[in-house]
C-alpha cells in the first residue's frame, strides 16, 4: 500500500486529478478540488501527498491529500454506507475538515445538502455516523466557512459559495470575483461552476 508520495507536480486537471513525478515514475492521483493550493511545497518545488490506496477487484486507485487530517476524514467518510470515494472527495473539495466538523456536530443536515451530490438522506446518514468521530470543532467555530453555508447570511447563493471556494483554493478575492462575474448565470451544479472558473482563471 502507498501511504505517502514526495515528488514534483507534473500535471493537474480541473477535476483534481494530479500526476506527481517520484524519481522518474509518474503517479496519477485523485485529490479534492483546491488540494494543490493547500499543499506544502519545499524550496525546490517538492510536494508531499498523504495517500489513500483504494483497492477494488478491477482497479487500484490513489487518492492524495495535503494533510493527514484530510486523509483521515476521507477514510471516515467512505466507511459510511453509500458514500464512495468520489462523493467523499466532493465533500472535502467543498468544505474544510473544520467546516465539516461544525456541520456534523451541530446537526446541520440541511446545509450539508448544499454540497453537490448529497441529498437529505445522505446528509442525515453522514451526521448520524460521523458525530463525535471527527475530533473537536476548530476553525469552523469562527464562522469563516463558505457563505452559502451560513444561515441567513446576505451572501447566500451560488455566487457566494463559488467565491468562497475559490478563495479557499488559493485565489485572491478579486480573482474569485472576476471569475464569478465572467460566468454570468450560475444556475448550474457547484462542481461544474468550479471547473469553469478554473478555466477562466488559468494563466
Amino acid at each position: 500500500m502507498i501511504g505517502q508520495l514526495r515528488g514534483h507536480l507534473l500535471d493537474s486537471a480541473p477535476d483534481g486529478t494530479l500526476v506527481v513525478d517520484v524519481q522518474g515514475v509518474g503517479y496519477e492521483l485523485s485529490t479534492p478540488l483546491g488540494a494543490v493550493g493547500r499543499m506544502a511545497k519545499d524550496a525546490d518545488g517538492t510536494i508531499t501527498l498523504h495517500v489513500h490506496t483504494h483497492v477494488r477487484e478491477d482497479a487500484l486507485e490513489l487518492f492524495g491529500f495535503p494533510t493527514t487530517e484530510e486523509r483521515t476524514t476521507f477514510r471516515t467518510l467512505i466507511a459510511i454506507s453509500k458514500v464512495g470515494p468520489k462523493l467523499a472527495l466532493t465533500v472535502l473539495g467543498a468544505l474544510s475538515v473544520a467546516e465539516l466538523v461544525q456541520l456534523v456536530e451541530t446537526g446541520q443536515t440541511r446545509l450539508l445538502t448544499k454540497v453537490p451530490g448529497i441529498g437529505k438522506k445522505t446528509a442525515e446518514r453522514i451526521v448520524l455516523e460521523l458525530k463525535g468521530k471527527l475530533g473537536p470543532v476548530t476553525t469552523a467555530a469562527t464562522g469563516t466557512g463558505p457563505a452559502a453555508l451560513t444561515p441567513g447570511g446576505s451572501e447566500s447563493g451560488q455566487g457566494a459559495t463559488l467565491r468562497e471556494t475559490l478563495v479557499r483554493m488559493g485565489f485572491k478575492a478579486g480573482e474569485a470575483e472576476r471569475a464569478v462575474a465572467t460566468l454570468g448565470d450560475l444556475e448550474r451544479p457547484l462542481d461544474q461552476l468550479i471547473r469553469e472558473a478554473l478555466v477562466v482563471l488559468a494563466p
